[in-house]
């Protein structure tokens, strides 16, 4: 392992004004996503909705850090034969890769769940490695309900995304280790701060007991929010100050960045809220983005999978992308909002 290597390629992908485009839906979920736009769920369509992202030069040059793929999409090339990794290259973007399997039921855990994906996990990341990518991401999943999580889930699923960080370190690969604390259901913001409390500071001993070198992986946690069906919703800056009193609890400042998940915010909630996180200042690492949704929706619209959208959808990427960046320096402005990217 090269720690100074895989210190270089985390700070990049959290340098200032730019963040993560999380690109890895799974090909179940992106059908979610063109159901409702009318789209048919094909490998052509989801490859040229994904490259009209990745040919959107603006946002990937200037806002887009990394790239986070999904297998299919990783071995794809685009319509004119170039593979979709060199175009996230050429933009200035490094190329990521969801290594996860999915999830499967956790035994004697009702209603919690295990990722899976570990079983030839050090052979598939060096196939990946060699045809570009410099970072992966693993989800474990928590959720919040009636005696829920067990420690059990907790534990295992801590248990493996250390397993799977210290793989990708030995391919020299930047692990973004992602436990997500699922934001369904009716819990307050004060039950998600507590849980996801637990959850890191298990996850960050589960990190240490397998080696993994900090300085060497990116944090994409959830923030502290209340469930979607909340009585009650908290506020922006409750939000944020939660959420930095939470991380400054758990995640040790030999973390280079912490990416946040949008994990089914709107649009602009998930950028406010990064904003007025960045806009508190004097943190001991970079705070930015890690969406999907958030970054995916409005072009998602836009497009509807007309080739006579793809600049329309282009513009409402890129004007997305532009939003999360300036929240990633504390500068976004709700007013700037009306203004699409010129």
């Amino acid at each position: 392992m090269n720690l100074a290597d895989l210190n270089k390629v985390a700070n990049a992908m959290v340098a200032p004004g730019r963040g993560i485009l999380a690109a890895d839906e799974s090909s179940g979920t992106i059908k979610k996503r063109f159901d409702p736009i009318g789209v048919e769920s094909t490998e052509d369509s989801r490859r040229d909705y994904r490259e009209l992202l990745f040919r959107s030069n603006k946002a990937m040059s200037e806002n887009i850090s990394g790239v986070i793929l999904y297998d299919e999409t990783f071995w794809q090339k685009a319509k004119d034969g170039t593979p979709l990794v060199k175009l996230i290259e050429q933009a200035g973007s490094i190329p990521g890769i969801k290594v996860d399997e999915g999830t499967q039921a956790l035994p004697g855990c009702p209603g919690e769940l295990i990722t899976v994906g570990l079983d030839k996990l050090a052979e598939r990341l060096k196939k990946y490695y060699e045809h570009g990518a410099r970072f992966a991401k693993w989800r474990g999943v928590i959720d919040i309900g009636k005696g829920i999580p067990s420690y059990t889930a907790v534990r295992t699923n801590a248990h493996a995304l250390a397993r799977y960080a210290a793989l990708c370190q030995a391919a020299q690969i930047v692990p973004i280790v992602e436990p997500e604390v699922l934001m369904d259901g009716d819990h307050d913001i004060d039950r998600c701060y507590e849980v996801t409390e637990f959850v890191l500071k298990e996850t960050f001993q589960e990190l240490y007991y397998q080696k993994v070198a900090l300085e060497g992986m990116i944090l994409k946690p959830n923030m502290a929010i209340s469930g979607k069906k909340a009585a009650k919703r908290a506020s922006v800056q409750e939000v944020a100050e939660k959420t930095i009193r939470m991380l400054k609890n758990t995640t040790p400042s030999a973390v280079p960045g912490i990416a946040f998940l949008s994990g089914g915010q709107s649009d602009e909630e998930a950028t406010a809220h990064l904003d007025a996180m960045n806009r508190i200042g004097g943190l001991p690492w970079k705070l930015t983005f890690s969406y999907g949704r958030a970054l995916q929706a409005a072009p998602q619209k836009a497009w509807s999978g007309k080739s006579e959208n793809v600049p329309a959808a282009q513009a409402a990427f890129e004007h997305r992308a532009r939003m999360n960046g300036l929240a990633s320096k504390g500068e976004w402005k709700a007013d700037l909002e009306g203004k699409k990217a010129a």
